[in-house]
């Protein structure tokens, strides 16, 4: 028997839309106000995903938390001037979502970015009205907490499925007893999807369509 979803959460960065100029362009900002060596394009991807506080202890060693706080605002100042706004959505993103949304199933987005800035960036697309809110992270906040947190207050059950392009939207949703779909078009590789068994792993935006019939209360 087929699993059906009762709701779905989406990741943002690298599942709806790609962030990589508008993100490693602030890393660089925020990198290079303090000193640091710039990060050259094909060293970015890592950064997609995981909270910015970590990305920053790892590349500049520092366990100082006041100096990672500082990088994190002012990797923020640019982010929120003109970085959120250099993002581009995936092609045929808005057409699965209306599609998604036409199920009746409700949707959300749970990230790790700010919900402030990911709103912001939902609201550039035009695809805001799909969601019914924004959970957004901050510093020390992980990905699985913040789904601990709204499985807590019954928001999402069991039965919802976590969209996600990273191995912490993949494990986040484990570990909250949810299910998890991969998406191969964003910034983890299959290998890093697949080691933790995903329902569905997804190689293109088209593929999103699979997911209606197993909305539950579809209309397709």
């Amino acid at each position: 028997m087929k699993q059906h979803y009762d709701f779905l959460l989406f990741d943002l960065d690298g599942t709806i839309s790609d962030p990589i100029e508008g993100i490693g362009r602030s890393i660089n900002y925020a990198l290079e106000h303090y000193g640091y060596a710039p990060l050259l394009r094909d060293a970015q991807s890592p950064w997609i995903g995981p909270p910015l506080f970590h990305s920053f202890r790892a590349y500049t060693g520092r366990d100082d938390e006041a100096h990672l706080h500082e990088l994190v605002a002012k990797y923020r100042e640019r982010y929120a001037d003109v970085g959120y706004a250099e993002n581009t959505i995936y092609p045929g993103i808005a057409e699965a979502l209306q599609a998604l949304a036409d199920t009746g199933v409700p949707m959300a987005v749970c990230t790790s970015k700010r919900a402030d800035f990911a709103q912001r960036i939902l609201e550039l697309f035009g695809i805001a009205r799909h969601f019914s809110f924004v959970d957004g992270g901050d510093i020390h906040i992980e990905k699985w907490e913040q789904m601990a947190k709204l499985r807590e207050r019954g928001i999402v059950t069991e039965h919802a499925l976590m969209i996600g392009d990273r191995e912490f939207d993949m494990l986040a949703a484990h570990r909250n007893g949810l299910s998890a779909a991969g998406v191969l078009w964003g910034y983890g590789s299959r290998e890093e999807l697949a080691a933790h068994a995903p329902a569905h792993l997804l190689a293109a935006t088209a593929e999103l369509h699979a997911l209606v019939p197993l909305c539950e209360g579809s209309r397709s």
